[in-house]
């Protein structure tokens, strides 16, 4: 816990090509050593890409992907009389978003084979079907927070 004063959250510009913040934070997400031009360039490759593929808008299976990975519910670790539980507990909106983006990621950085963009797309597309590596991770966060759910009442 911040023993002085409360974080201050930082304003983030929306993209310039979609206008959404949201595609703003993701470009973020993708970034490695401050390189934001060649995340934006990974980004909108993979839109296209992705939109080429199936036929819809790109912004729109992004859209899809981050609400098919976006989780409800996580356990945290909470010590009570000496014993560890894992309690769960609700996710406040803005963890929810950063760890559907941080799931995405991963998950296309896992992928083997070709450039950034082409994992980026695929990985999308397969989360905007209810697929990937993002909505496995989802869905093993929820199983885990059903299976400790009589530990709830250790909430905080």
């Amino acid at each position: 816990m911040a023993r002085r004063r409360r974080a201050e959250v930082r304003k983030i510009l929306p993209d310039p090509k979609h206008g959404s913040i949201d595609v703003a934070k993701f470009i973020n997400a993708v970034m490695q050593n401050g390189k934001k031009t060649v995340a934006q360039k990974i980004v909108y490759s993979a839109l296209d890409q992705a939109e080429t593929e199936s036929g819809r808008a790109g912004f729109e299976i992004f859209e899809q992907a981050i609400r098919n990975a976006t989780p409800a519910i996580e356990v945290r670790s909470r010590r009570v009389g000496g014993a560890n539980y894992q309690v769960p507990t609700e996710i406040r909106p803005s963890r929810k978003l950063a760890l559907a983006m941080r799931w995405i990621v991963t998950g296309a950085r896992q992928r083997s084979g070709r450039g950034m963009s082409q994992k980026l797309s695929a990985e999308l597309l397969d989360a905007s079907r209810g697929q990937g590596a993002a909505v496995r991770r989802k869905e093993e966060v929820f199983r885990m927070a059903e299976a400790n759910r009589a530990f709830a009442h250790y909430r905080w």
